[in-house]
């Protein structure tokens, strides 16, 4: 493969190094907007120049992103927000903040108006008796004309939050007379529907603590946001700190203590897990309910975090391997004790590949099973691990396993690194084309496995389904095409068909620019990626050669449900050999399927739910009256309760962990129970088991 054109080049106007000169108030804030407004006009895939169009794409998804269910701003707020909708480019291009200084105005203001409302609603008891509804769907109302319409939606909506929770309370309270449960104590209706607002109270006291403490850098990455997601839903601007998370996510490692933790309402943050193998499991003093108090760098003085947003409490805790944090924590019993841990490099195992061995009950078969969450790739370290490589390893393991078929399954995948999948796709087949790619200008260009050794040539299934999506969408298209692997899974998959490229905003600046730096990031849409057959997957997504029900089939998901997508074309297919060995009658293995996929109850299960979630999407509108709420509250949960234990039972397919898997897991109980769980999940699959039987019949 040409790695050389992995490298996304830019237009050189965009690559040279910005140089233009800032000098007013709000410096560091106007050189972010000017570098991303340059960045995308002269680096995304679709040439669109800010104007109109860009300004009125920004304009309604920035205001929706600020009031999304129309609580907080007044009809006359938006007919005042409105004047700017075809201007927002105007003053972009001046490096103007008008419409978004006067946006956080309104809205910090509005929100301090419903602050002190919904106490005030709260402190008197509802009316359950009398009959009215309230309409959940934003899309179906304009915004309040005045503040007493706003005023009775909250009303409305504290009202319906309250009626859930005691609908809650009174279910408890009953099914505690019906079991003659002395535990639970037994109060009138008054008191626990005081009891039901007092929650609701607590909820939104919460809320309003966490909204209070949005600082004007958050409220500018969402309008920042606003503005790529003009250009595709795919391009976004990320923050220093989201950009850390999101190479974590990529990589699968992260340099830190390895305890997960969590926000509390109080203000304290709770240690929720600790991650095995971390360094702060090998130091064995830190623990699952630990609070957090303060944090000390080595010997520096301590820095109390009670009270900090996490993602800030986090980038303290957080530091280079090898160097020492000290901890001041409060442990269940009330001591407090200082921890010290030696920062390390924390690895999480969920994100890299695994694989079993799965045989169906009286059948000699094995098949390989690979699980693959995400393309993923390590940007930072060459040496670090690529998702290619894994599955190769993977794949050796199963050989020697003596398997007769592998899958690949890409469920819930939603991509990742491109040059991976490329390489990946390249260990099933000879060599050849895998994608073409092609960018704003010129022609397209092709990505080629060109190694010719093949290091599976067998049965090969891959399966997918609704979430799978770009580099997974690559890897089974190339599979398809070159009738290497069967496709099996929901009816189509996501239909995401665009590359993007990170871009270190900081090196797109001078040395004369050091005082605002670090920018962040933009994942930037360069180009459109089309199979080797000419199509793309983009909006269309990739056909399943053989589907099974749909468990996402009830709610509208998919590239195509999102605004301002880059539309689907096509460009002339490139020259490619199919797979000899390819499957001969796919009819055949189709209609076996079916039948079988309609004898399975499971299955059955996913198609009726799948259909009473789209009905129940089309209802918004609910009841404020106690006896008609819970009548249907009651028919609901009746109707649900048999959708709970849907792939709960055993199926006849028995995952089986690999030995050597198992040896590297010895004196780690953690792992070990982790990796039983993993396999016990598989032999309930449906879905794994009709590909099993599918497979067995190739």
């Amino acid at each position: 493969m040409n790695r050389k054109l992995i490298q996304y080049t830019l237009p050189l106007i965009l690559i040279a190094l910005f140089a233009f000169t800032i000098y007013q108030s709000g410096r560091k804030e106007k050189v972010l907007l000017e570098v991303l407004t340059r960045s995308l006009e002269q680096g995304h895939y679709e040439a669109y120049k800010i104007d109109d169009l860009i300004s009125a794409r920004l304009y309604k998804k920035y205001v929706e992103n600020l009031d999304y269910g129309k609580r907080y701003f007044l009809k006359s707020d938006i007919e005042e927000l409105d004047k700017f909708k075809y201007k927002i480019d105007d003053e972009i291009n001046n490096r103007e903040f008008i419409f978004f200084n006067k946006t956080v105005e309104l809205i910090e203001k509005r929100q301090a108006e419903v602050e002190a409302l919904y106490s005030e609603i709260l402190e008197k008891p509802f009316n359950f008796d009398k009959k009215e509804k309230l309409e959940t769907d934003s899309e179906k109302q304009d915004y309040p004309k005045n503040e007493k319409e706003r005023k009775e939606r909250w009303r409305k909506l504290l009202k319906y939050q309250t009626l859930v929770k005691l609908n809650n309370l009174l279910t408890i309270q009953e099914n505690a007379i019906a079991d003659k449960d002395s535990t639970i104590k037994v109060e009138t209706f008054e008191a626990l529907e005081k009891k039901a607002r007092e929650k609701i109270a607590k909820d939104y006291k919460e809320v309003f603590r966490r909204l209070n403490r949005i600082e004007e850098k958050d409220r500018l990455s969402v309008y920042l946001n606003a503005l790529t997601e003009s250009y595709d839903p795919h391009s976004g601007f990320m923050p220093p700190k989201e950009k850390a998370n999101f190479d974590i996510r990529m990589s699968g490692k992260l340099e830190g203590i390895g305890a997960q933790l969590q926000e509390q309402n109080d203000g304290y943050i709770k240690v929720s897990s600790i991650v095995p193998g971390s360094a702060s499991w090998k130091q064995g003093q830190l623990k699952a309910g630990d609070l957090i108090l303060k944090v000390a760098q080595g010997d520096g003085e301590p820095l109390n975090i009670v009270g900090m947003r996490i993602d800030d409490a986090v980038q303290h805790i957080r530091g280079k391997k090898g160097t020492e944090v000290r901890l001041s924590i409060k442990k269940p019993d009330g001591s407090i004790v200082i921890i010290p841990i030696i920062r390390d490099i924390v690895v999480l195992e969920e994100t890299y590949a695994k694989s079993a061995v799965l045989k169906k009950n009286g059948s000699d078969f094995k098949a390989g099973y690979i699980y693959l969450p995400s393309f993923y790739v390590d940007f930072n370290d060459r040496n670090g691990r690529h998702c290619s490589k894994d599955v190769a390893l993977e794949i050796e393991k199963l050989k020697r396993q003596n398997v007769d078929g592998i899958i690949l399954d890409l469920r819930n995948n939603g991509g990742g690194s491109l040059p991976d999948v490329v390489d990946m796709a390249g260990l099933f087949i000879e060599e050849g084309p895998i994608v073409q790619v092609k960018g704003r200008y010129g022609k397209p260009y092709i990505l080629k496995d060109r190694d010719s050794r093949v290091q599976y040539d067998g049965k090969l299934i891959v399966l997918v389904n609704t979430m799978s999506a770009s580099a997974s969408e690559i890897m089974a298209a190339a599979m398809q095409d070159y009738d290497r692997a069967i496709i099996v899974g929901s009816p189509i998959t996501y239909g995401k068909g665009t590359v993007q490229k990170m871009l270190n905003l900081d090196q797109l600046l001078n040395n004369s620019y050091d005082d605002v730096k670090p920018l962040g990031s933009l994942k930037l849409t360069i180009q459109k990626f089309y199979r080797i057959n000419g199509g793309t997957n983009q909006l269309k997504g990739v056909e399943a050669d053989i589907d099974l029900p749909d468990l996402y089939g009830g709610i509208e998901i998919g590239e195509r449900e999102l605004d301002d997508v880059i539309p689907w074309d096509e460009i002339d297919a490139v020259k490619y050999k199919k797979w000899n060995n390819s499957v001969k009658d796919i009819n055949t293995l189709r209609e076996n399927s079916k039948k079988r996929v309609a004898a399975n109850k499971d299955f059955d299960l996913v198609i009726e739910n799948s259909e009473r979630m789209r009905k129940q999407r089309g209802i918004t509108e609910y009841s404020l009256n106690l006896k008609k709420y819970r009548a249907t509250h009651k028919e609901l949960k009746k109707e649900s309760k048999k959708f709970n234990n849907i792939f709960e039972e055993k199926t006849s397919v028995v995952a089986y962990l690999l030995d050597e898997d198992l040896d590297r897991m010895k004196g780690d109980s953690l792992k070990i129970a982790g990796a039983d769980d993993w396999s016990k999940s598989i032999g309930k699959d449906a879905y794994i088991e009709e590909t099993v039987k599918i497979m067995e019949e190739m």
